[in-house]
C-alpha cells in the first residue's frame, strides 16, 4: 500500500513540473493568430501532447504496479482534457463512470450492449446538437466521439468474454475480456494519452497487456521503440509541413466565392482534386504522429516472417498505399484504419445474421455517418462513398472477367492507364469530401451545382452502362457462370 501511495505522490510531482511547461508551449502555439499556422499546429500538438507522458512512463512507471500505471494514465489524460476543454471534461468522466456501472450491474448480457450503445451514442449526438456550428471546431465532442467507440467496444468485448471460445472469431477471442475491469482500469484505458484525444482505437485487452509489460520486444524491459517512434513522428511532421505550406492556397472558403464560380469548369474540377489532396494531409499528419503508442509499446505487433519486430498495431494510416493506390477502395483501406477496423468488427460483422453483405455495409456507413455528426454533408459523403465503391467493384470484376481488358491492363500501356485512373480517382475522392468539409446543404449544394453534379452523373452513367459492357466484353459462358 505504501509503495502505491509513493507511486501516486511521484505522479503528482512529475505532473506538477511537466504539465505547466507543456501547457505554456501549447498556449503560445495554439492561440497564435497567424492564419498559416493555427489549424496545422492544433492538429500537431493535440496528438503530440502525449509524447512527454510516454517518455515519463518509460522512465518512471514501466516497472510500477498496475494500480500506479492506471492512476498515471488517468491523471495525465484528465490533465490533457482539462487543458484543451476546461470544465467540459466532466462529459467524458461521467460517461466512463456510467459505462463502468453498466458492466458491473448488468453483467454479460445483450441488455448491457444495447444500453451502452444507446446511451453513449445519444450522449454524443446530444453533444453535437448543442455545440453545433457551421465551422470545424475543436471542442469536447472531438475526443468524445473517439471515447464513444472505445466505450461501446468495451461492452462488446465484455459480452464476448462470457461466450465459449469456439463461438468467437479469432479477432473476438483476442479482445474478449475474462473479467469485469476495475473503475481505475477503465479510467486509465479511456484517458490513455496515446489515444484519448484523436485516437487510435484499441481494445482494453491491448491496454492490459501494455500495463502488464507484455508489449515489448525486450521481455521485462521497456521496448526498443524510440527510433520507430521518431521515424513515425518525422513522417507525420512532413505531412503536416505539406499541409501548412499549401493549405492557405486551397481554403474551404474559396468554394463560396464569386471568383470560384467565375472560373471555367475544368478549373473548378481541378481545384477540387488539389484541394482534396491538401485537406487530407491535415488528417494524415494527425494520425501518422502516433509515435506515442509506439513509444509506450502499445504499437508493438509481434514479429514478421523475417523475424523483424513490427510497431504498427496502432497505425492509423498506410501512407505509401494512400499515395500510390489508384483505387477508391485502396484509399479507404489506407485511411483511418483503426476506426474502420472498429466499425468492421463491431457493426459490419455483428450484422452477419442479416445474411446480406450489402445491407451490412450500408448499415455500417449509416452508423459512421451518424457518429461523425448531424450535418447533412456527412450523409452525402458516405452515401456517395457507398455508390462509388459499388461501381468500382463492378468495374474491377469486369476487368477481371474480360480477356481484352485484362490484356490491356497488363500491357505496356498500363502506365498511361494508371495516370488517367489516378486522375479520376483523386478527382472523385475530393468530390464526396466537399460536403464532408462544408457541412451544410446550402454550401455543398452551391459547389455541386457549380460543377454540374459531375460526380453523381459520372458514376450513375457508369453504373447503368456496366451491364451492357459486360455483355460486350465478357464471353457468354463466363458471364453465365458469373450470374449462376
Amino acid at each position: 500500500l505504501m509503495s502505491r501511495i509513493d507511486g501516486a505522490i511521484g505522479i503528482n510531482k512529475i505532473l506538477l513540473i511537466l504539465i505547466p511547461t507543456w501547457i505554456k508551449i501549447q498556449e503560445f502555439l495554439l492561440h497564435t493568430s497567424a492564419p498559416l499556422t493555427i489549424y496545422p499546429l492544433r492538429f500537431l500538438f493535440v496528438p503530440s501532447t502525449g509524447y512527454p507522458f510516454a517518455l515519463v512512463y518509460r522512465r518512471f512507471f514501466f516497472y510500477q504496479s498496475a494500480t500506479v500505471i492506471h492512476l498515471f494514465h488517468a491523471i495525465s489524460g484528465l490533465a490533457l482534457a482539462a487543458f484543451n476543454f476546461g470544465s467540459q471534461l466532466w462529459h467524458s468522466a461521467v460517461c466512463i463512470l456510467i459505462q463502468f456501472l453498466m458492466l458491473r450491474l448488468m453483467g454479460r448480457t445483450v441488455t448491457t450492449v444495447l444500453s451502452s450503445f444507446s446511451f453513449q451514442m445519444l450522449y454524443l449526438l446530444a453533444g453535437y446538437y448543442y455545440t453545433a456550428t457551421e465551422e470545424y471546431d475543436i471542442k469536447w465532442t472531438m475526443p468524445h466521439c473517439v471515447l464513444t467507440l472505445k466505450l461501446i467496444g468495451l461492452s462488446f468485448d465484455y459480452y464476448d468474454g462470457g461466450k465459449e471460445p469456439s463461438q468467437l472469431s479469432p479477432e473476438q477471442r483476442t479482445s474478449a475480456m475474462a473479467s469485469v475491469p476495475t473503475l481505475l482500469e477503465v479510467y486509465g484505458f479511456s484517458y490513455f494519452y496515446g489515444g484519448f484525444l484523436v485516437g487510435p482505437q484499441f481494445t482494453l485487452r491491448s491496454y492490459q497487456k501494455l500495463v502488464a509489460g507484455e508489449l515489448t520486444d525486450c521481455p521485462g524491459k521497456p521496448p526498443n521503440s524510440i527510433i520507430p517512434a521518431i521515424k513515425r513522428f518525422a513522417l507525420g511532421f512532413l505531412c503536416l509541413l505539406i499541409y501548412t505550406i499549401f493549405s492557405p492556397h486551397y481554403p474551404d472558403s474559396y468554394y463560396l466565392t464569386d471568383e470560384y464560380e467565375a472560373q471555367p469548369f475544368w478549373y473548378r474540377c481541378v481545384f477540387i482534386l488539389l484541394w482534396a489532396k491538401v485537406i487530407l494531409y491535415k488528417y494524415v499528419s494527425c494520425w501518422v504522429i502516433e509515435g506515442v503508442c509506439i513509444l509506450t509499446g502499445l504499437g508493438y505487433n509481434g514479429v514478421d516472417e523475417n523475424g523483424k519486430h513490427k510497431w504498427d498495431a496502432c497505425a492509423n494510416m498506410k501512407v505509401w498505399l494512400f499515395e500510390t493506390t489508384p483505387l477508391f477502395g485502396g484509399t479507404i483501406s489506407s485511411f483511418n484504419i483503426n476506426t474502420n477496423a472498429w466499425a468492421a468488427r463491431n457493426v459490419f460483422k455483428r450484422l452477419k445474421f442479416v445474411g446480406n453483405k450489402t445491407i451490412s455495409h450500408m448499415a455500417t456507413l449509416l452508423f459512421l455517418t451518424i457518429w461523425h455528426g448531424l450535418h447533412s454533408g456527412y450523409i452525402i459523403c458516405f452515401s456517395m462513398e457507398f455508390f462509388i465503391i459499388t461501381v468500382e467493384r463492378q468495374a474491377l470484376a469486369l476487368v477481371k472477367d474480360s480477356p481484352l481488358l485484362t490484356k490491356l491492363a497488363n500491357s505496356s500501356l498500363y502506365p498511361l492507364i494508371y495516370v488517367v485512373q489516378q486522375f479520376i480517382h483523386w478527382l472523385f475522392m475530393g468530390y464526396p469530401l466537399v460536403p464532408f468539409c462544408l457541412f451544410t446543404y446550402d454550401k455543398w449544394l452551391k459547389v455541386y451545382s457549380s460543377v454540374y453534379f459531375c460526380g453523381h452523373v459520372f458514376f450513375l452513367v457508369a453504373y447503368l452502362v456496366m451491364p451492357y459492357l459486360r455483355k460486350v466484353l465478357v464471353p457468354k459462358r463466363q458471364s453465365q457462370k458469373k450470374e449462376d
